[in-house]
């Protein structure tokens, strides 16, 4: 098989991918399951998660099959993420699958059993490790790990107990298994701990956008086993972060091109002095230059995919796209409420729903400043 042919069967696999997953979504109600937890509170609707993950197998997406995953790369995990962007669909496939899944398969000490509840779609994982910012900074953790030797001494090696507060984490409320990055004596490492176990306390926040909850959780001398040793941690996050910032853009231009949608179709309805107001040069204009972001935001995502394999090249790419598609979101998203004029700014209509996820998605893992930080150290400026 030539590489033309290759190519063209990979597209293929992905335009297939788009379309059951786009299947799925509209046979789960489509924005209206994102609207549906305004009332519900913040949280994942375990109905569209159990078919999504569980049923098309998509929660272990992007997790290699050795550990039990479905396969796939980072091309599979933007797909799927620009069309859950499109609806909003509250569902924990960022915060498990990518985010804290990328991680754990990263740890050469993870549990089996973890990863396999992981990638079933039985169980959630999150990760507790970004600061009071809410930024990942490994210099600047909140949570520590201390060895406690008599505790361990029946088992050959000590225990670890951790003490500290981590702030900000996705789906942390729901999940079955937290991977915390902690401070230890050698740097950085990461520690599983049971969601459930003494010692922790987690208190589900409200948040600007309740499709994608997010939770306040301590822990106070609770058990940790540890998944790397020797400062590994740091290393394994920043590796999964490159993932998560490309995944996490894919799902910016999936929501910014869901609202220049909108807005083209209420532009054509919408008559003002007898003609569509997208007849108006002013309006014109303006979907002119948001349908430039979201295709620059979307070329970003490309960019990053060509470059997956070379590590060095995936983390300048990733924060790239990350600080593209994070202003282009909040951008189109306040557009296209400023261009359904007074209807625009109902608690009826969808728009708000999209503004408090560009909101909150440009908060999230640190702000477009953090990232243009990250890109000058990268690049060395």
């Amino acid at each position: 098989m030539t590489t033309a042919q290759q190519d063209a069967e990979r597209a293929g696999d992905l335009a297939a991918l788009r379309e059951a997953v786009g299947d799925l979504i509209a046979g789960s109600g489509g924005v209206a399951a994102a609207r549906r937890r305004l009332e519900a509170g913040p949280g994942y609707d375990e109905q569209a998660w159990r078919l999504l993950g569980a049923d098309m197998g998509l929660a272990g997406l992007g997790i290699r099959e050795d550990l039990g995953g479905a396969g796939g790369g980072l091309a599979e995990l933007t797909v799927v993420a620009e069309e859950l962007g499109r609806s909003l669909l509250p569902v924990p496939f960022f915060s498990s699958t990518v985010l804290a899944g990328q991680i754990l398969s990263r740890c050469p000490d993870t549990s089996g059993d973890v990863l396999a509840g992981l990638c079933a779609g039985t169980e959630l994982a999150a990760f507790a490790g970004t600061d009071a910012d809410g930024c990942w900074r490994p210099e600047r953790l909140p949570v520590e790990a201390n060895a406690d030797a008599a505790a361990g001494a029946e088992a050959g090696k000590p225990s670890w107990r951790l003490r500290g507060t981590a702030e900000f984490v996705l789906d942390g409320a729901s999940a079955a298994h937290l991977v915390v990055a902690a401070r230890t004596p050698s740097g950085c490492d990461l520690f599983l701990v049971g969601a459930d176990s003494e010692g922790v306390k987690r208190l589900a926040r409200q948040t600007l956008d309740p499709t994608r909850g997010q939770a306040s959780i301590s822990f106070d001398g609770a058990a940790g086993t540890p998944l790397t040793t020797g400062g590994g941690g740091a290393g394994a996050v920043e590796a999964a972060l490159n993932v998560a910032l490309v995944v996490l853009a894919a799902e910016q231009v999936g929501g910014a091109a869901a609202c220049l949608d909108m807005a083209v179709e209420y532009a054509k309805i919408r008559h003002q002095f007898s003609r569509p107001i997208g007849g108006f040069q002013a309006i014109k204009h303006k979907l002119a230059d948001l349908l430039i972001l979201v295709e620059m935001g979307r070329s970003a995502v490309d960019r990053a995919l060509l470059v997956e394999l070379d590590p060095a090249r995936l983390a300048e790419a990733a924060t790239v796209a990350q600080i593209w598609c994070s202003d282009a979101f909040t951008t189109v998203t306040t557009e296209n409420v400023h261009i359904h004029g007074g209807i625009g700014f109902t608690w009826e209509h969808d728009a708000h729903l999209y503004f408090r996820r560009a909101r909150a998605d440009g908060a999230l893992l640190g702000d477009a400043t953090v990232h243009r930080e990250r890109l000058a150290t990268l690049l060395s400026w």
